[in-house]
């Protein structure tokens, strides 16, 4: 039995609608109930690097970064999942990791997110370096400094759910 396969922007806006739906509900709060998962997925596959672990034909993790600044000072996250059948198996440190070395590799300065207060995935963030900028009422605003930082290493297996939020 293989892994899953990484890769990066293979999918397509409806892979991403069908991952977006089946992690809807491990999201705080719930995907659906902020976003229209059709339109955010189109949006994501048309603008974001999307980097991605596949089992076949199935894509059962994603990580997806804006990285449209000119000014290469922040790229954002705006998404992190893995499908609830596949969390702690160390996908979403996989994926976020590659997401930062390729942010960095473009030469931006930060990379930045905003996650709800009550995400699972917050001690990954933390265990990847990021640190809180500010919050307000539900959210926290995390980033990491690409200058600073030495390179990012894949998480744990106790790195679990989904988060960052679009």
């Amino acid at each position: 039995m293989t892994g899953p396969t990484v890769a990066r922007n293979r999918s397509r806006a409806e892979d991403v609608e069908a991952h977006l739906t089946a992690c809807a509900r491990t999201f705080t709060p719930p995907l659906d109930r902020r976003v229209a998962i059709p339109d955010y997925a189109a949006k994501l596959a048309a603008r974001a690097e999307r980097f991605e672990a596949w089992d076949g034909p199935a894509l059962i993790g994603l990580v997806a970064v804006y990285c449209n600044d000119p000014a290469r000072i922040c790229a954002f996250v705006t998404s992190v999942s893995v499908v609830p059948d596949r969390t702690g198996e160390g996908l979403g440190g996989r994926l976020l990791a590659a997401a930062i070395a390729h942010v960095r590799g473009l030469g931006f300065a930060r990379i930045a997110l905003s996650v709800d207060r009550a995400a699972s995935a917050l001690g990954l963030y933390r265990r990847l370096g990021f640190t809180e900028d500010a919050r307000d009422d539900r959210t926290l605003h995390l980033s990491l400094d690409l200058a600073a930082a030495r390179p990012v290493a894949g998480a744990t297996s106790q790195d679990r759910g989904t988060e960052a939020r679009p």
